[in-house]
């Protein structure tokens, strides 16, 4: 077991809950590797990292290794590496549900959605005046830039959110939490 990828420095306080003590054990050292502070059920943790068979483990802040309960809100394959169990405990405390690719569905590699392209600052900008429903002219007295740059920055959002009218190019924004109103 490895954590070679940390995704943040934030130690979560995790607690461990098993159906045996070989269970428990080998959990315990997946919160070990992954730097976070191995805590007690009653200390409210941030996650809870269980093998889906124990008891009084609530569901909705746990992250099950080999489990097959579909109240968790983290299900993950029983061969699970540290680097998956430790994203998940990061999601679960986020407030995110995290599944396993279905095997007979393909990997993660083979999704048929690409993952969305970051935009600019200036982009979120000219984004937030489409919301604000100002128009290019607008847009570009509010920021302090030419007319021509806000369209230019239009055409670079519709491409980078996969949109083709202001108006889709704003929903997409809130949905991916881009911008907010």
């Amino acid at each position: 077991m490895s954590c070679r990828v940390s995704v943040s420095p934030v130690r979560l306080r995790v607690a461990v809950a098993a159906s045996d003590d070989a269970s428990q054990s080998r959990l315990a050292a997946f919160v070990a590797e992954c730097g976070h502070e191995l805590v007690e059920l009653s200390a409210a943790p941030d996650a809870i990292l269980s093998d889906g068979a124990a008891d009084g483990v609530a569901p909705a802040s746990a992250v099950a290794v080999g489990g097959l309960d579909e109240e968790f809100a983290g299900r993950l394959p029983a061969d699970a590496g540290t680097a998956q169990i430790d994203a998940a405990l990061r999601a679960v405390a986020a407030g995110l549900t995290v599944r396993a690719p279905d095997p007979q569905g393909g990997n993660f590699g083979e999704l048929a959605e690409e993952p969305p392209v970051p935009l600019t600052a200036r982009e979120i900008e000219v984004l937030s005046a489409l919301g604000s429903g100002l128009s290019n002219k607008a847009a570009a007295r509010r920021l302090g830039i030419s007319p021509h740059t806000v369209k230019f920055h239009i055409e670079s959002l519709f491409r980078k959110l996969g949109a083709s009218t202001r108006a889709e190019a704003v929903a997409k924004g809130l949905k991916r939490q881009i911008v907010e109103f």
